[in-house]
């Protein structure tokens, strides 16, 4: 047993404080137009006139030049023919093959750099070659979402830099009260996590997200337990966020008065070790998974405890007891005795006044 006190209070606090998003993943820079394994490339390549190389398009490969000054440039006519390549797939090994110019690596790099190299080899075989490449379809820049969504997605990321709130928006959004939802992102070896309500309150903590994070959606309807002289027995749901001792004794509507202790308040909890002394840690036993059994007293009939439980924070599956005053056990005792004897003498009134 554990007597709240403010130096105690701190060192729970400590160990519950949340790791935020900002410095555990940090916000990052948007991913660019990179081009990885899997992705899927528009490529189209012109030729000014006379074209050497592709003279036989049709003319659906045919490009109107839109002005006099572009006409002047391309010596000896004023359209350019070009071709337009099927869809390029980027396979497992990163390149891509390109009639006339073969294989060219593509992943790791951007569709300007590919571009600039596939017309790079095409001088002395095409007259004044251009290329463009696009990136139509992110199949390696992607977020995974799974948990409490409407969708559960591989969300593709572009170089706007797409943040937590907008993935989940893109999974269409949410299926539980904001309050009691919890994001959680893995990436590599590392998960953190934190309320979804504080992501929304807190700007900062809405980061970018990175090729290959996963982002997960948890239901977690957090509660306690509330028995003996409070103004409700029963279990009291509470937001993802926390919520502090004040802020319990307030929603199970305090103490009762004609019943409780003051001075016998207790949190029974199942604490991480790492928030108590290691005096008490050495003569503790712990449980199979790792937990300490502690039984936390609060005294409210000193004033100053009234300034500790807005900062002590309620876990989730905690028990609040509160004791009868010694004084409504000894009422209670009167009771009994008294629910016993009254029956006995009135028959033995009864009985008298018979005979």
């Amino acid at each position: 047993m554990i007597d709240v006190t403010d130096a105690v209070a701190r060192n729970v606090l400590a160990t519950r404080s949340q790791s935020l998003f900002s410095e555990e993943l940090g916000d990052g820079e948007p991913i660019g137009s990179v081009v990885g394994r899997g992705d899927v490339l528009d490529i189209a390549i012109w030729e000014a006139p006379p074209a050497a190389l592709f003279g036989s398009v049709g003319a659906e490969g045919r490009l109107s030049n839109p002005t006099a000054s572009a006409s002047s440039a391309l010596s000896g006519g004023t359209t350019a023919r070009g071709m337009s390549l099927p869809e390029q797939m980027v396979d497992s090994d990163g390149q891509i093959a390109i009639p006339f110019v073969g294989s060219v690596q593509a992943a790791g790099r951007t569709p300007q750099d590919i571009a600039r190299e596939i017309t790079a080899r095409l001088r002395g075989k095409a007259h004044q070659p251009q290329t463009v490449v696009r990136l139509i379809r992110n199949a390696a820049a992607t977020v995974t979402v799974v948990g409490d969504v409407a969708t559960s997605a591989r969300v593709p990321l572009t170089a706007r830099g797409e943040r937590i709130l907008d993935v989940l928006a893109t999974a269409g959004g949410v299926r539980q009260p904001v309050g009691k939802m919890t994001i959680q992102i893995t990436r590599g070896m590392k998960v953190s996590a934190l309320p979804l309500e504080s992501v929304i309150r807190d700007p900062r903590q809405n980061v970018r997200l990175r090729p290959d994070d996963v982002m997960t959606v948890l239901f977690q309807p957090f509660s306690f337990t509330a028995l003996g002289a409070t103004g409700r027995n029963e279990e009291i749901p509470f937001e993802a966020t926390g919520v502090t001792m004040a802020q319990a004794l307030g929603r199970v509507a305090g103490l009762q008065d004609a019943r409780a202790d003051v001075k016998g308040v207790f949190i029974f909890r199942l604490e991480d070790p790492a928030a108590l002394d290691p005096a008490t840690r050495a003569s503790a036993r712990l449980t199979p998974d790792g937990k300490l059994p502690v039984i936390y007293r609060i005294n409210m009939k000193d004033p100053a405890t009234f300034f500790i439980v807005q900062s002590f924070p309620i876990r989730d599956k905690d028990v609040l007891y509160v004791s009868n005053a010694p004084l409504a056990d000894i009422q209670k005792f009167v009771n009994v005795i008294y629910s016993t004897l009254l029956p006995v003498a009135t028959t033995a009134t009864a009985m008298s006044n018979n005979n």
